[in-house]
């Protein structure tokens, strides 16, 4: 099976829908990597899937999703199951960035950053991040800049997900300001 294809099916199973694959994720998102491969082997028939399969496509991804460590693993971020996964509060870079639809725009600047279906709000380290991801809800996203060390010294808490992407519960708006696009200005 394509390394894509792993990486999504591993993506769905840690971070939406661990029920349909049988696998029990404990309060911080982990489950056994043995469990993992059984189930996959089981339910999308990959009878030749390894630990060292899996193991090897999270070392190779461009995008650190996942984390492996003695035997398990986790989803480090993206999550909508009902049941919240707890992270570690740090501090955030100064800035992050958030990329998203028009349509959500005037809400975003009024009511401030929201989880919506998520556990979390999505923030990136970059404009180009951003843009990638806004470019998912809009052909034209809109680029939204948080002034995160201000909301972390506001007591907003902040968490790490991967090299690229921040994770907050909420972001007030006071926090927001919209970026012009075609500067991509920090």
């Amino acid at each position: 099976m394509p390394a894509a294809d792993l990486s999504r099916a591993v993506s769905h199973a840690l971070r939406h829908e661990p029920w349909l694959y049988e696998l029990e994720l404990d309060a911080e998102g982990w489950t056994s990597m043995l469990a993992l491969v059984e189930a996959l082997r089981r339910e999308r028939g990959w009878e030749e899937l390894t630990v060292a399969d899996v193991e090897a496509m999270v070392s190779a991804a461009t995008k650190q999703r996942h984390e492996v460590r003695e035997g398990r693993i986790r989803a480090l971020y993206g999550h909508s199951v009902s049941d919240r996964i707890e992270l570690v509060r740090q501090e955030p870079p100064a800035v992050l960035f958030h990329g998203t639809s028009p349509a959500a725009v005037d809400a975003i600047l009024e009511d401030g950053l929201r989880p919506m279906a998520r556990q979390y709000v999505h923030l990136s380290v970059d404009v180009e991040t951003a843009w990638l991801v806004g470019s998912r809800k809009a052909s034209v996203p809109v680029l939204l800049r948080v002034s995160a060390d201000d909301a972390a010294a506001a007591s907003v808490p902040f968490y790490y997900g991967n090299e690229r992407v921040w994770l907050a519960d909420f972001v007030p708006a006071r926090f927001i300001t919209k970026v012009d696009h075609q500067s991509f200005t920090t």
